[in-house]
């Protein structure tokens, strides 16, 4: 897919995560339970976008946001091509210490989740792998605009910056990145 068509930048989404990290984009420092492979038997690239999360316990609280949200049967599409950049648990942690609002009321306030889970998602042609994504902007599913930096950062609307700690996870409709925060649109 031309990343064009995406926006001008060319490109992640919460990128869930692939099996090695791209040059180009700046790993996290430290590799944590998000970095782990899927837990499941089944192939990776067997298995959906939305089952690779449910495959990590680590995306416990995205796949709970996913299911809230009432976003798991259209992200299960077999004849999609998402590209999601996956906040963890710990990254949803901090979004609520951040908001100062607690998971039941997030999950509860659907329209507000479904913007923010929207803004971790790019619907197009084909998935968007960490050697296609260039400095500049994405046009995301929630109609916000996510920025890559010249540091391959993600940097959200509020100015906040996420790192893309794991990129490329492969699904049978699309790729994950893994990120290390929730994206918050304005």
């Amino acid at each position: 897919m031309k990343l064009t068509k995406i926006a001008t930048m060319g490109t992640l989404a919460l990128s869930i995560a692939g099996l090695s990290a791209c040059n180009n984009m700046t790993p996290s420092s430290s590799e944590d339970v998000s970095t782990q492979t899927p837990t499941s038997s089944q192939a990776v690239s067997d298995m959906n976008v939305v089952q690779i999360a449910q495959s990590n316990a680590d995306f416990s609280l995205l796949v709970e946001a996913v299911e809230a949200a009432g976003f798991a049967a259209p992200l299960s599409n077999p004849n999609a091509n998402f590209t999601i950049f996956a906040p963890t648990n710990e990254a949803f942690a901090q979004v609520l210490q951040e908001t100062g609002m607690t998971k039941d009321q997030l999950f509860a306030n659907k329209p507000l989740l479904t913007k923010i889970l929207g803004y971790h998602v790019i619907n197009g042609a084909a998935p968007v792998y960490a050697e296609d994504v260039q400095p500049g902007a994405i046009a995301m599913l929630s109609k916000d605009t996510l920025m890559v930096t010249d540091q391959g950062q993600l940097k959200d609307e509020n100015g906040r910056t996420t790192n893309i700690v794991k990129t490329d996870i492969a699904a049978n409709n699309g790729v994950v990145h893994v990120i290390d925060k929730v994206l918050l649109p304005k």
